[in-house]
């Protein structure tokens, strides 16, 4: 080899593939315990631990259910999910914002997902590294709340291209922004044409129940394919 040759490495590209393989691997073991991962994804402020705690309230009526907190630092989440009487860990990315197949892996072994039915994960608080790290999760659940305006699918195409479902948070407050809701059910159909999206306030509780049917189903659908 010439020593004068400049030698490019994509790391980043290796990484990704390594996860992607890694994260298959995960699914195959969820599956084999039967147990239903959610990834739950959005910027920060948008109300995830508020709507995770309207979901399992439902989830749970039918389901065993646990939940991962993952954040940079801090446990606010995880207590307030704790004095719910729900399982819940919290997880510290270390700087990280993001986590990946492995930090997974480990977490689910923490939290005793071989017990629980439904895990979901609280990913970190932000609409690009998530979107690009398979957590292994069976279901990607974005949310977006009305302050954040309806042109984010359009901002961060990567992050709605990867939801099996998406949910706009606090409908309660659409008066006071210019929000569009045909707009915004337009540009996810842009980048993913298959997603349903629901309308939710986890202040009312409006639109929960619809989206918690929703997995529900989605969750029997994966459980009975796998038994």
């Amino acid at each position: 080899m010439d020593p004068s040759e400049v030698r490019i490495i994509d790391l980043k590209e290796s990484i990704l593939a390594d996860n992607d393989a890694d994260a298959d691997k995960l699914r195959e073991e969820l599956a084999a315990e039967k147990t239903v991962y959610i990834n739950v994804m959005s910027s920060p402020g948008s109300g995830k631990t508020s709507t995770i705690l309207r979901l399992v309230e439902e989830l749970r009526l039918s389901y065993k259910v646990g939940v991962l907190e993952a954040d940079i630092d801090g446990d606010v989440d995880t207590k307030t999910m704790l004095s719910a009487g729900i399982p819940s860990i919290q997880l510290h990315t270390g700087g990280m914002c993001h986590l990946d197949a492995d930090m997974s892996r480990q977490s689910l072994r923490e939290i005793g997902s071989e017990d629980l039915d439904i895990v979901i994960l609280e990913n970190v608080g932000n609409l690009v590294c998530p979107a690009e790290f398979d957590t292994g999760a069976q279901i990607n659940l974005v949310i977006l709340s009305v302050p954040e305006g309806d042109d984010k699918p359009l901002k961060y195409p990567l992050m709605f291209s990867k939801a099996d479902v998406v949910v706009v948070n606090k409908i309660d407050a659409m008066e006071a922004f210019d929000f569009s809701p045909e707009k915004f059910k337009r540009y996810v159909a842009e980048c993913r044409p298959e997603a349903p999206v629901f309308m939710v306030s986890a202040y009312t509780g409006e639109g929960i129940k619809a989206l918690a049917e929703w997995l529900r189903e989605r969750a029997k659908e994966i459980l009975e394919y796998v038994s």
